[in-house]
């Protein structure tokens, strides 16, 4: 199987899916912030290995303490998912931690900032200001 055919992207969305749904709804360990999400799957074409991002929206420390709930209950996942996904081999987990959903909140803050400035910037020089 080709890395990018039909077919693993279609195991790679499965997957993303199950793991979304495993990790919000099954695990119980408050170390796992209610606000994480998987952001994207890489199954490898011969179903040995898949690596998972994860995001999580807060601070550092939820995000460390999230990774380390997460990597404590792997083998728990991996059960889940060969129960869930229907695959010749269920996948060796691994979770990397991606902190993209924070990069962009925090970039939205800085432009609405320099927005602004612009806007009261115009104010003082006595331009009209378009909307």
């Amino acid at each position: 199987m080709r890395k990018n055919s039909v077919k693993n992207r279609r195991i790679n969305d499965e997957v993303m899916k199950a793991l979304s749904e495993i990790i919000r709804g099954e695990l119980k360990d408050p170390r796992i912030s209610p606000l994480t999400s998987v952001v994207a799957v890489n199954v490898a074409p011969d179903l040995k290995t898949c690596k998972a991002w994860i995001s999580v929206y807060g601070d550092a420390d939820a995000g460390r303490r999230t990774m380390e709930g997460i990597r404590s209950a792997s083998g728990f996942i991996r059960g889940e998912l060969a129960r869930r996904v229907n695959l010749r081999n269920t996948p060796e987990l691994t979770f990397l931690f991606d902190d993209s959903i924070a990069y962009g909140v925090a970039m939205s803050r800085k432009i609405d900032e320099v927005a602004e400035q612009d806007r009261l910037a115009k104010e003082q020089r006595g331009e009209e200001i378009s909307e």
